[in-house]
């Protein structure tokens, strides 16, 4: 069936053995979580650089856990967890005389399934995780299982999204395939404060276009039988998603040290945009939070 041909492939991409630099910063990551840490899914452009390179770069992780009380000493970060997945932290780790940095989240299984769902309103786990991703560990074969099953769904999930609403019942072959992935990441990313302008879209599919277009082949099937959306689903999305963005960038000012220096490395990075921080903005980055976000907007970092 081609539901399992898609776990399938997931499955196996999930398991590609990843270099020593990111195995040791996902280690370092689940240490800090202690025992409720189940699973550590590394994402991001860093899977395509050697270990020469990430000294350079900013790895990407999610730290799956199964009870938020446990993966903290503080109630509060628990809650805000619960309460408005994911929480972010930076970490920094020496490692065989280089300095490698990491931004990881932090969300428990149940709620990195439900985002993975053609139900969830907000695109923020399922727009990462229909990309190709490394599983670098798993407590148990439950949890392996779980995970892939998740992201094959959020590969459904993007594709039903994306997918034209006019194209009837062509095919993959019939319609770009390619250009329906685009489409679905210039969506996801304008449904969230990124600040990455809309190439990145392109430069994504480019990089794996074999395995876009195989995915394409193996769910529009699923998709041709139960029906494609109707109506605008992405302008409720932007709506949802860029509220939710925001306050994430408030909970954010919190959650980790170095917020905002992280924010304007990131913003400087992909937009090109400049503005200097002042030592008080650092020193009540929760304070400084909604300021800052709104000059960046207004100067185009993120629109």
């Amino acid at each position: 069936m081609a539901a399992d041909a898609v776990a399938t492939l997931i499955a196996n991409e999930l398991e590609t053995a990843v270099g020593p630099a990111a195995q040791a910063m996902a280690q370092h990551c689940r240490e800090r979580h202690g025992a409720a840490a189940v699973a550590v899914l590394f994402y991001g452009s860093c899977l395509r650089q050697r270990d020469q390179a990430l000294a350079d770069s900013l790895l990407d992780f999610y730290v799956i856990v199964d009870d938020y009380a446990a993966a903290y000493e503080s109630r509060l970060m628990a809650w805000a967890n619960r309460l408005l997945p994911p929480n972010v932290f930076y970490v920094e780790l020496p490692w065989q005389g280089r300095q490698l940095r990491a931004k990881y989240a932090v969300v428990s299984l149940d709620q990195f399934v439900a985002g993975c769902s053609p139900r969830a309103s907000n695109v923020s786990i399922w727009a990462r995780f229909c990309q190709p991703a490394r599983l670098i560990w798993a407590r148990d074969t439950t949890t392996r299982r779980a995970l892939a099953a998740a992201l094959a769904n959020a590969c459904r999930t993007m594709l039903l999204h994306a997918w034209p609403s006019e194209s009837g019942g062509t095919t993959p072959r019939e319609i770009d395939a390619l250009a329906v992935w685009e489409r679905g990441f210039r969506e996801t990313y304008a449904a969230e404060l990124r600040s990455e302008s809309g190439d990145r879209a392109i430069a994504i599919v480019n990089a794996d276009r074999v395995r876009y277009q195989q995915l394409a082949r193996l769910i529009w099937p699923e998709i041709n039988a139960t029906g494609l959306p109707r109506g605008n689903v992405w302008r409720r999305r932007r709506w949802i998603g860029k509220s939710l963005n925001y306050l994430r960038l408030v909970k954010a000012a919190f959650t980790f040290d170095g917020a905002v220096d992280y924010v304007m490395w990131k913003v400087r990075r992909h937009s090109g945009v400049v503005m200097p921080v002042s030592d008080w903005q650092r020193r009540h980055p929760l304070l400084a939070a909604p300021g800052l976000a709104w000059k960046l907007y207004r100067r185009g970092a993120f629109r």
